[in-house]
């Protein structure tokens, strides 16, 4: 019992010297090499009261080679060392993975100059990319219909939620401290260190990195930093794909994609389950987590719908919208947009896939207040204080990480942990 007119003693809020804000993969890659790099007193903030829950663990499992993005930039070349680094490290701990190829198919005349363009993106990111005719496609994908398509040897499948339990194993083992199940406020810097605001009490640290995905931005300004950015949530569904046409993907079958747009397209895709899945279409989501059509938050809808960024996108690419719309609502047109590539696929062989967190993802979308969507991964340091002294420690933000960050998230840890600690990171 407490002694009348005396208030209880307050525990104090627990210190390290790095807080990682965020449980996905790439949270957790952080909280790998800071380990790694020899910091000992480390912890990891999730909402989630377990690894990967978000976009991790709905995603379509591929370790991306690299062929598509622009040479010099983070996703070329954090992605082209994370497809090799990814299969090391599935093999090192015996988790899931195969080596499988992609066929990236053309399958009207206009697609051959974009894809000429892959070529070149991807020879001049060092992956190993080859040309191929309409027997070739047919050679590798037998269900296939094209008029010509590249063989990429070293595009991959594995299980992303499986490897970030395993980065969580490992880091509890070496002392990582996990708060798990605690929702993250905000973070204020303070001269000598930094606050972090949870739902169940505050922790010190002395640098904090915010690995927040979907929430990346509202933590952002919810800590007096302004991102530049907002998130907008992108739903992506999936389908499994049965019967003999499914039956007869091999690997990884994907579209040339448009660059006026930021995904990849509907692709088909074995797991390393053996199933094989089609998707994702990309619609906007009516909540931060709005994995179907029945959820709703209208606080966060509003703030899409009234965003000077999102309003500027959606005048440029309305057109595209209503289409993703009317994929996502009818499977009959899921099924003929899948049917371009594989003759023959009908609403009926297209099935919600028994695990519901393989149905839907949610893409964390960083948009510019001009309309513009960031392309490349985004990382931004807030090293200014209140007080106007400069100096302290500093909040590193992770603004823009969709994929291939589940690919190239070992090389985000060690690129994150390079700029903590102040130093260059080679090209």
């Amino acid at each position: 019992m407490s002694t009348p007119g005396r208030a209880r003693p307050v525990a104090p809020s627990p210190h390290h010297d790095v807080v990682v804000v965020g449980g996905g993969i790439v949270g957790f890659a952080v909280l790998h090499e800071l380990l790694a790099a020899g910091h000992t007193s480390v912890a990891l903030v999730e909402r989630e009261h377990t690894p990967g829950t978000h976009q991790t663990g709905r995603n379509s499992n591929v370790i991306h080679s690299g062929l598509y993005y622009a040479p010099g930039s983070l996703k070329a070349r954090l992605a082209v060392a994370g497809c090799a680094e990814t299969k090391e490290f599935c093999a090192e701990h015996a988790l899931p993975y195969q080596e499988c190829g992609k066929v990236v198919v053309a399958t009207d005349g206009a697609e051959l100059p974009r894809m000429a363009e892959l070529v070149r993106r991807g020879r001049a990111n060092g992956v190993e990319v080859h040309e191929i005719d309409e027997a070739g496609v047919r050679e590798r994908e037998p269900a296939v219909a094209a008029i010509a398509g590249l063989w990429v040897p070293s595009t991959g499948i594995c299980d992303y939620g499986a490897i970030t339990q395993k980065l969580a194993d490992l880091a509890v083992a070496r002392g990582a401290v996990l708060h798990t199940g605690r929702t993250v406020r905000s973070v204020q810097r303070r001269r000598h260190d930094t606050v972090v605001h949870t739902d169940r009490g505050d922790l010190l640290a002395g640098q904090v990195v915010v690995c927040a995905g979907l929430r990346s931005d509202e933590i952002a300004r919810a800590s007096g930093f302004d991102p530049g950015v907002r998130i907008v949530p992108f739903r992506g569904e999936y389908s499994d794909l049965v019967g003999p046409i499914g039956e007869a993907v091999r690997g990884l079958v994907y579209p040339v994609p448009d660059p006026a747009f930021p995904f990849l397209g509907v692709h088909a895709t074995r797991g390393v389950d053996g199933s094989v899945h089609v998707g994702p279409n990309a619609v906007l989501a009516l909540a931060r987590e709005g994995y179907d059509w029945g959820t709703l938050r209208v606080r966060e809808l509003a703030g899409t719908l009234t965003d000077p960024g999102f309003l500027a996108l959606a005048g440029k690419q309305w057109r595209y919208g209503l289409g993703e719309m009317y994929r996502s609502l009818s499977r009959r047109a899921m099924a003929a947009a899948v049917a371009r590539m594989l003759p023959g696929v009908t609403a009926d062989e297209l099935q919600p896939p028994h695990d519901v967190a393989r149905r839907a993802g949610v893409r964390a979308q960083a948009v510019r207040p001009d309309g513009s969507l960031v392309d490349d991964f985004l990382f931004v340091q807030d090293e200014s204080l209140d007080s106007g002294s400069g100096g302290g420690p500093s909040v590193l933000h992770v603004l823009n990480a969709p994929s291939p960050a589940a690919t190239a998230a070992l090389p985000i840890g060690r690129e994150i942990v390079a700029r903590l600690e102040g130093k260059s990171v080679d090209a």
